[in-house]
């Protein structure tokens, strides 16, 4: 079985979003799954994907802090700035967490780990809305 659907999000503010059950809420086939991969496409260079703790805000307001830390927007040495200061950080934020997620699928449902989610990660002040191409691969149930 292949499936693939284009999930539009809307809006958030710039941090980590879990969006776990947007995800899974997009795509009906999933509970047909017996065995299978999903695989995630962020189709934008100033936003990213990753897998983390899934209970605590706390760790995505930790997340938030630590990126700005590691990309700070008022650096003078950016050169690339055509979409204002928070263009060039909001790349590399998404170059080192990465745009793209591979996700096992068991009996019907992501085989996540009990405290695991998916974030988006949105690194610019003012975003628009993302979307995500999902690909589903598996043998159905």
């Amino acid at each position: 079985m292949w499936q693939q659907r284009l999930i539009h999000l809307p809006p958030r503010s710039r941090g980590f979003h879990l969006i776990t059950e947007e995800i899974t809420a997009a795509l009906s086939e999933l509970h047909v799954c017996r065995i299978g991969l999903l695989h995630l496409w962020l189709r934008h260079t100033s936003a990213s994907l990753t897998v983390n703790e899934n209970a605590d805000p706390a760790v995505r307001r930790d997340f938030e802090r630590f990126f700005n830390r590691l990309a700070p927007q008022q650096a003078s040495d950016y050169e690339h700035d055509d979409e204002g200061p928070d263009d060039l950080p909001a790349h590399f934020k998404a170059s080192l967490l990465g745009c793209q997620l591979s996700l096992p699928i068991s009996g019907g449902r992501l085989a996540l780990g009990t405290w695991q989610g998916i974030y988006l990660g949105e690194h610019r002040d003012h975003a628009s809305g993302r979307q995500i191409l999902a690909t589903l691969h598996g043998e159905a149930i």
